[in-house]
């Protein structure tokens, strides 16, 4: 069987940069669904497509040219030939990508391709929709959370970081906002699986999480 680590969670978690540690950790491979989604969302603001007007996101995602490059070194989001693993990660992009994550044709494609890496390798792949729909025979499945404070106040830091002006009320909104959103989508609303394992991480540090899941993955693959 292989190790295949699922991850769900909001948005803010830290699914993505907790899974490439913990990856590198495990010797395994990081497949990052929500950056495909991203990349989705990231078209439609360039071709002045509404997100909200379902009939042309979908008639978009299916002439998508996307394709994920996953190697050593992690993760790298193609669109149209172009690497734009950084420019899918502004808050304009995400919340297109929330709505554009709500329609079924958009996640059937989606899914058929994040099903096909994963059965191809070992690996962890963190998402929305993973333990309960991509990967619901994965051998571990994980739901990582922290409070909507604490995601908003990291994500908020990180804008900082990078000279962004946001306040942290409006990052806060912005949270909360896209939760609502991801919570009751119509199509595989993001929920934890009955079988996953809960991560609360709001009081624990990065490395303190990549420790857990590393010990969790070990035992799986140890037959514990």
């Amino acid at each position: 069987m292989r190790l295949n680590i699922a991850i769900d969670g909001p948005v803010g978690a830290g699914k993505s940069s907790i899974a490439d540690a913990a990856a590198a950790r495990l010797g395994i491979l990081h497949l990052d669904t929500g950056a495909m989604y991203r990349a989705l969302g990231l078209k439609t603001l360039r071709e002045g497509v509404d997100p909200a007007q379902e009939d042309a996101v979908v008639s978009l995602c299916q002439g998508l040219n996307l394709a994920v490059q996953v190697g050593e070194k992690g993760q790298r989001t193609l669109l149209d030939g172009e690497d734009v693993s950084s420019q899918i990660r502004t808050p304009e992009v995400s919340m297109a990508a929330s709505t554009v994550s709500r329609y079924a044709q958009v996640r059937k494609h989606m899914v058929a391709l994040q099903q096909q890496l994963a059965a191809a390798q070992d690996m962890i792949v963190d998402g929305r929709d993973i333990c309960t729909t991509v990967l619901p025979q994965a051998p571990l499945k994980i739901y990582l959370t922290a409070s909507s404070e604490e995601r908003a106040r990291r994500r908020w830091k990180e804008m900082q970081e990078k000279g962004e002006p946001d306040t942290f009320e409006e990052v806060l909104a912005q949270v909360i906002a896209r939760d609502e959103q991801d919570m009751h989508r119509p199509v595989e609303p993001l929920r934890q699986a009955e079988d996953a394992t809960l991560l609360d991480s709001t009081n624990l540090t990065f490395d303190q999480v990549v420790d857990q899941i590393v010990k969790m993955a070990e035992a799986v693959r140890n037959g514990d």
